[in-house]
């Protein structure tokens, strides 16, 4: 980079530009929509004290975690049988990290939820971040996963758990990050797909 040259070229300070990011890298994060077998959609209210979209009511999710397959570093072996182990390896892991943010957050044994369906790629319009949505259908009853919830892994980022009607989580959503609010349209448009089959 030349002396001349300024960091301004790659920031933009627009709160609504979607391109403000485009010159870094964007995380990409997972969300469940989890329907409990008395038909009721999980939802957590996020804690006051973490850093991003305190106080908002999300769908369980995270992130995958590379290091979970063993992937440390950007660099692998140009030749393409290791080049299809490592992108199996990534499949496999954007499946089962969803399971393990669902187990973590809400307390439920990963036997109750089925295999995840994916149902769609969300994106905040803020930061431009991507999240991965899974549906996934849990054994249990809405009074058995509130019990469970007290003794999640990772209850203390969020509040309160919440289990509601899908009418419900609609007049939720203008509390929701751009992300969860297009994880709950990608979800609608499952339920209507199923309707017309």
């Amino acid at each position: 980079m030349r002396d001349s040259e300024s960091l301004d070229h790659y920031q933009y300070f627009s709160a609504d530009d979607p391109t403000q990011c485009r010159h870094t890298s964007s995380p990409l994060g997972n969300g469940a929509i989890v329907e409990t077998s008395d038909q009721k959609i999980v939802l957590l209210q996020r804690s006051n004290n973490v850093g991003e979209f305190p106080g908002h009511f999300v769908f369980p999710g995270g992130h995958p975690e590379p290091q979970e397959v063993g992937i440390e570093t950007h660099e692998y072996c140009k030749c393409s049988k290791d080049s299809e182990l490592v992108n199996k390896k990534v499949s496999q892991e954007m499946f089962e990290s969803i399971i393990r943010e669902v187990v973590e957050e809400i307390g439920v044994p990963a036997t109750s939820l089925s295999d995840p369906l994916f149902i769609g790629i969300s994106r905040r319009v803020l930061n431009v971040r991507p999240a991965i949505f899974f549906f996934i259908k849990c054994s249990l009853e809405s009074k058995e996963i509130h019990q469970l919830y007290s003794k999640a892994q990772d209850g203390y980022e969020s509040t309160q758990l919440y289990t509601v009607s899908m009418i419900e989580v609609e007049h939720m959503t203008s509390k929701m990050p751009g992300c969860h609010q297009g994880g709950f349209a990608l979800y609608k448009l499952m339920v209507e797909a199923l309707k017309k089959n």
